[in-house]
């Protein structure tokens, strides 16, 4: 067996038994890649050591503490609570009104916050215990709402367009615009799907409010609704970088919470720099672990090796795009959005980019199907935040999320299919 077959070995063998045993997946990441440099012959703590800290070492990176950081300041000063009650007032007398509020409210915050846990947090603390109180059928609403949370991710600014960014070396703005188009046509599904599953159910329709009332919502939510336009204005207009609108997206949180709602007080934010900085640690840590085997993988020209196996493939990129993503949905099912990108984006954007696939609407299509993967059972992390916080089992969760996830599924095999669906708007946006 020659050293690259022994390493692939090692990595995949590697990380299913680490995996299986339960090991923190970033430290299962640094143990494959010392694996694979016993094999490979490159064996040094210092160069593994190196490659630690240049996982981390990286000024796009900066963008991701400062992201979760404004999603955490959104939720605790009440930025959250009024893009829901802006929609409340709006759609919420329509028949099954409170599951459009979830839509509506998932796209507004995805363009604030980028992270799918803390949407998802945010929606349905305030919305699950509403749609219990109204009748609503807990399990599908329940998958409603995890389903709207991963939106996060697709619409700018997205914490893993900078973490695919950095590790693939792809223009986080660039993935950032790709991101909107699909953001909204999963917004349009979830109301489809919506649509379908409440046709026979009977659920009482709340009486229309006031104008007044509607207009009233929607200014008390005016600072909440100038925070995307500020940051994606400032982008697109060349007046700061991705991480520098992490930056402003955070500081504006802050003075928002502090001087405009005063809904925060001083004592407050000790626990939210603090659920920040787990959230980051966790984050930084998996970026750490992955250079490490990364830097193997690349040092045992795994990619050509894949390229090789995948030869007859490269002359039809839209078959070789449906085969990346089949393969890619079923590794959603056991690992999370995260490590998926930092594992696997530098070895399938060589073949992808080799068969004349653009690499662009590449990194939207893969962070698009890892985070499907974060609904996809048996892991489902962001499942697992809607059954926390809504008092249900996973088991009640995932049989709810089921018509959003098929919904989710035909939408990716569209974007396959007709690549021209996301890469015309995108062009056209930038």
């Amino acid at each position: 067996m020659t050293p690259e077959a022994q390493a692939l070995a090692v990595f995949c063998g590697g990380m299913l038994l680490l995996m299986g045993i339960g090991m923190n997946m970033a430290l299962a990441l640094v143990l494959t890649g010392a694996g694979m440099a016993w094999v490979l012959g490159f064996w040094d703590t210092q160069l593994l050591a190196q490659n630690l800290v240049a996982g981390v070492d990286s000024f796009p990176l900066l963008a991701v503490p400062f992201f979760i950081l404004a999603g955490e300041l959104m939720n605790s000063g009440g930025i959250s609570r009024r893009i829901i009650d802006m929609a409340q007032a709006w759609v919420g007398h329509i028949r099954g009104g409170l599951g459009f509020v979830a839509i509506g409210a998932a796209v507004l915050m995805a363009s604030m916050s980028g992270s799918a846990l803390a949407d998802t947090a945010a929606l349905a603390t305030i919305l699950l215990p509403m749609m219990r109180e109204r009748g609503y059928p807990l399990p599908v609403s329940a998958g409603l709402i995890a389903s709207g949370g991963i939106i996060a991710p697709i619409i700018p600014p997205s914490m893993p367009f900078v973490i695919y960014g950095v590790t693939t070396n792809t223009s986080i703005s660039a993935l950032f615009v790709s991101g909107i188009v699909p953001g909204l046509v999963m917004g349009t599904g979830l109301i489809l799907a919506w649509k379908w599953v409440l046709r026979r159910t009977p659920l009482p329709a709340d009486p229309a409010l006031p104008m007044a009332e509607r207009v009233k919502a929607t200014v008390r939510a005016f600072w909440a609704m100038l925070m995307p336009v500020i940051i994606i204005g400032g982008m697109k207009s060349g007046y700061f970088t991705p991480t520098e609108a992490a930056v402003v997206a955070a500081v504006y949180a802050l003075l928002v919470a502090f001087l405009v709602h005063r809904e925060m007080k001083l004592a407050e934010l000790y626990g939210v720099l603090v659920r920040a900085a787990r959230t980051t640690a966790i984050v930084m840590f998996l970026c750490a672990g992955a250079q490490v085997a990364s830097y193997m993988i690349t040092l045992a020209d795994l990619p050509s090796v894949l390229t090789a196996s995948l030869g007859t493939l490269v002359d039809s990129p839209r078959l070789l795009m449906a085969v990346m993503m089949v393969a890619l949905v079923v590794i959603g099912t056991a690992l999370d959005l995260t490590p998926t990108i930092l594992i696997f984006a530098p070895v399938m954007l060589p073949i992808a980019v080799k068969a004349g696939i653009d690499p662009v609407y590449f990194g939207l299509m893969f962070v698009l199907n890892g985070a499907i993967g974060l609904i996809t059972p048996p892991v489902g992390t962001v499942l697992n935040v809607v059954a926390g916080v809504g008092r249900l089992s996973l088991h009640q969760v995932i049989k709810g999320v089921n018509p959003f996830l098929f919904t989710y599924l035909v939408i990716l095999t569209l974007f396959v299919v007709f690549p021209q669906l996301v890469i015309a708007p995108m062009h056209w946006l930038r």
